[in-house]
Formats: C-alpha cells, structure tokens, sequence
C-alpha cells in the first residue's frame, strides 16, 4: 500500500490519480495532506499539484464522461467526506477501463456512490442560495457567513454574482475558514481569509459594525414574517421538512433578538 499525499485541492487529487497510473502503483491511497499520518507498514508519496498532469486526467474523463457527470465528479469531490478519495479513484479507474459509457451502471458502488453524494451536494448548495441572509455593514459591504456540510462556496459564486452584481458582497464559510469576495466595480471575485473579531465571528454582526438602515431593514423583515404568520394553520412538521432546523440560524425572520 502506497499513501498518496496531495494538498486537497481538486487539482491535486486529479495530479495524485495521474502519478498513480504514471508510476503503476497498483495497491494506492490518496489522502489529504491535513488528514495524513504515517504508517510504519505503508509507504508514503507526496504529490505536488500539477496543472498539466491534471488535465491530461480531465481531458480523458471529457472524453468517457458527458458534462452532468463530470459536473456529479466534482461535486463529490467537495463533499470532503473522508471516503470521498477511495470513491472517485474507483470510479475513475472504472471509466477508463471499460470500453462503453458507465455512466448508467448502478451495479457499480462507485457509479452509485459518486451520484448519491453529488445528489447531497447539489441539495446542500441549493439551500444555501435560499437560506443565505445578508447584512449591510457600515462600510457598505454585504455580509454573510455559513458553516455548510460540505463545500459548496464554488458552486453558489455564479448565483450571487448574476443576482447581486450591483453590490459588494462577501460569503465566508466559518467551518473551512475562507469565503469569497465579490467586487462590483471589477465584477470580480476573489477567495478572501480572515481573522474575525470575536463579537463579528456570528451569523449575525453586531449592530456596532450594521449600516444605520440594516437594523431597521431586519426589525421590518422580522415584524412581516410575524404579521402574516398564521398559528392557527401552523404545520411545524411540513416546516422543518422545508426550512431544516440546522438553517435557521442564518434566517433574519428566525432571530430571537
């Protein structure tokens, strides 16, 4: 058995597959660098990320592989569960190894798997378009911040930057530490680290660093959401089903205060 080590990023897992047909290692195991521990009995090999390498593995799963599927590879790439390396090395092996489309074999864990965990993904990036709340800073900047699943910053870019491209916005992910940074006048975005201010580091900033109209805009929000609300048609089981408990943290009308 033979570690592969790469740095996480998805073009070092395609440089990791590459290395591994390259160098015909039979029995391998791509970690990533912040999960790897060394074993006495397992060899270990650090890859270095490699554009060219990469899409040389891309440029072939372009041609076994329609635009859906390599759109589901992806996404389970960002799913960053730990069994997520094993899955896409298996799947990829089988793709280039058979000689017809495999894109519909089920009978496959792999062709399975890769779809389920696409399938999670994508459903986690569509509640966080809905469920992504902004809030004006002093500054002039619009402000969220998220802690999903998985990693779907790169997958939710193109969705606020057609919606929101008359403001700058940031959306920092807490959990993975980064965000990204949309600048109106560029319309550019940019992958953005902080460090917060312990009262900032929330879902929701504190009225100290709020715009002057954002504390009100939240009262009338939260005062509407009130109104209309009817509790004698109240349906909390078909609610949660809809709006996930998890979410509510980052909804202005579920504020507490």
């Amino acid at each position: 058995m033979t570690q592969l080590v790469y740095d996480g990023s998805f073009e070092g897992l395609l440089t990791a597959i590459f290395e591994r047909y390259e160098r015909k290692i039979a029995d391998a195991r791509l970690v990533r660098k912040t999960h790897y521990q060394p074993e006495l009995t397992t060899a270990s090999l650090e890859i270095v990320a490699d554009q060219k390498k990469a899409e040389r593995v891309w440029n072939g799963l372009k041609q076994k592989l329609s635009v859906t599927k390599r759109n589901e590879v992806y996404k389970c790439f960002l799913s960053e569960l730990p069994e997520m390396e094993g899955i896409l090395v298996t799947f990829i092996q089988h793709v280039f190894d058979s000689k017809h489309s495999v894109e519909k074999d089920y009978s496959n864990k792999s062709v399975l798997a890769v779809e389920q965990i696409a399938h999670k993904v994508y459903r986690e990036k569509h509640r966080m378009e809905a469920f992504i709340r902004f809030q004006r800073t002093a500054d002039d900047l619009y402000v969220s911040s998220i802690e999903p699943d998985f990693n779907v910053l790169p997958l939710i870019i193109s969705h606020f930057q057609e919606r929101y491209a008359d403001q700058h916005w940031l959306i920092y992910d807490n959990r993975r530490n980064y965000g990204i940074h949309y600048n109106k006048d560029t319309f550019t975005v940019q992958e953005v680290r902080m460090e917060w201010e312990a009262e900032a580091y929330h879902e929701f900033l504190p009225t100290s660093m709020c715009h002057e109209e954002e504390v009100v805009y939240q009262s009338l929000w939260k005062n509407y959401f009130q109104t209309i609300n009817i509790q004698a048609r109240n349906n909390r089981k078909l609610h949660i089903r809809h709006v996930p408990t998890r979410y509510w943290k980052y909804l202005t009308e579920k504020r507490s205060s």
